[in-house]
């Protein structure tokens, strides 16, 4: 257990992540249950790494990608390009990309004011977590957990006070992740259509 002591295993066992920051990677390692036992061990270590558009692009199609193939609602490639995804709000230095052991496990937009949802929050109140996806190899490895806990870390550095993102209300396979992680639904948004976006926040 090498450095990680009792009171880290108990986070891990309720499903928390160590996290550290530094240089101009975000870190945090993760413990997660032996798939043989019952035991925990140290098993991924993360980096964010900022400015990773092409890389990010090609993770966001990948998955979306499978995600079609199994007919769920989810971007189509028209969407995932440097001309839709960089925006006023989202400049290439906002798109990035998760390291597992030197190779990609995911991609997501992460940027410091959102208009389109919430409108009436002053810039680097919260970071705005959006596009997030995982690569199939990395599934059911805590990503959502381990890629927010770093977050948490960079926003502590720059005195922000929330992590907050939308999804669609109807989506319950990623509603129960999130919430699951430590979200929680603050807002919920109708439109004429019949569709609602719920917006989620977490106390940094």
């Amino acid at each position: 257990m090498s450095g990680i002591g009792y009171e880290a295993l108990q986070k891990a066992r309720t499903g928390e992540t160590a996290h550290r920051a530094s240089g101009k990677y975000l870190q945090g390692e993760v413990l997660a249950r032996n798939q043989q036992g019952g035991s925990y061990r140290l098993m991924k270590k993360i980096d964010i790494q900022f400015d990773r558009i092409d890389a990010a692009i090609s993770v966001m199609r990948e998955v979306s990608s499978w995600g079609r193939e199994r007919k769920y609602r989810i971007w189509t490639d028209e969407w995932l390009t440097k001309e839709k995804l960089i925006t006023s709000e989202a400049q290439p230095e906002n798109i990035c990309v998760g390291m597992i052991n030197g190779e990609i496990a995911c991609a997501f937009i992460l940027q410091w004011d959102d208009s389109s949802y919430w409108p009436n929050a002053p810039k680097y109140e919260a970071a705005y977590l959006h596009k997030f996806c995982v690569r199939r190899k990395f599934a059911g490895m805590g990503m959502t957990r381990l890629v927010t806990e770093a977050i948490r870390a960079e926003c502590r550095k720059r005195g922000i006070q929330y992590i907050r993102l939308d999804t669609g209300l109807d989506e319950k396979v990623v509603r129960k992740i999130y919430l699951n992680a430590g979200y929680k639904i603050v807002d919920i948004i109708d439109y004429p259509n019949g569709r609602s976006m719920a917006l989620y926040e977490m106390e940094v």
